[in-house]
């Protein structure tokens, strides 16, 4: 059964490459949808063999919606471009075994890295997500930021996903500023509402949550820094919620 590879990009001239070579090793086609980037992405793309489609970013789940119309195939492999198969993973694509299966979404284990350091605590694993799906009857969420498959009987794989998301802090929290962002204008456009207290108390359970439960103290100054940046993630996006609130009534 052939499969279709399917990435979105903005700006990922330092991964693409790789991340296209993973795809072809069990891919016979690779999509990648690129919103305008204005490094050489789209060219590297290219000349790899992936067929490139622009558009303006709607969104992460839309922007991913948008990309099943070029899939030939029923079913789709989705990274980011900063993601790749351990080898468990391609071993389970090569085996075919969910040919034989009535699931229509696998979710895969996710191994996080600053750098070459895995990031296995403060709730960062283990960290399953859909990657792998049928679009007969699956399909990403409408969400703007951390979107997922809709599907209508999934099941979780051990295996894993390799994600090489950041080299320094400095671009874990401009990630996570931006997914605040985005999860707050799209709480702000279900119209949901908080108090003015709910930034202070979901960025202290948070800490709590990753620093304390999720075993964060155990890992030293990556461990400290990891929960506080889910903290500021839980308190910004709140924050960032009620000053839209705020806006709309002139404030």
């Amino acid at each position: 059964m052939a499969i279709s590879g399917l990435i979105i990009t903005f700006n990922e001239e330092k991964n693409i490459e790789k991340c296209i070579d993973s795809l072809m090793q069990y891919c016979d086609e690779v999509i990648v949808v690129d919103s305008n980037s204005n490094d050489h992405t789209v060219e590297i793309a290219k000349r790899k063999g992936a067929k490139v489609y622009l558009q303006s970013f709607l969104g992460d789940g839309p922007q991913r919606s948008y990309g099943l119309q070029f899939c030939k195939n029923d079913w789709v492999m989705n990274l980011d471009a900063d993601e790749f198969l351990d080898i468990d993973a391609l071993e389970f694509i090569h085996s075919k075994e969910y040919l034989n299966q009535n699931y229509d979404g696998y979710r895969f284990y996710v191994k996080n890295f600053l750098g070459n350091k895995l990031i296995d605590f403060s709730g960062w694993y283990p960290d399953a997500k859909v990657r792998f799906f049928n679009k007969k009857t699956a399909s990403p969420s409408r969400d703007m930021t951390h979107q997922y498959i809709v599907t209508t009987n999934e099941i979780t794989v051990k295996v894993h996903i390799l994600h090489y998301g950041w080299e320094t802090y400095k671009q874990v929290i401009d990630k996570k500023n931006q997914y605040s962002s985005w999860a707050a204008q799209q709480m702000f456009n279900r119209g949901e509402r908080v108090s003015s207290f709910k930034p202070l108390l979901n960025g202290v359970v948070a800490f709590i949550r990753c620093y304390f439960f999720k075993k964060g103290f155990l890992n030293g100054i990556d461990g400290l820094a990891f929960a506080a940046i889910q903290s500021f993630f839980s308190f910004m996006k709140y924050v960032k919620l009620i000053r839209l609130h705020n806006k709309t009534l002139g404030k």
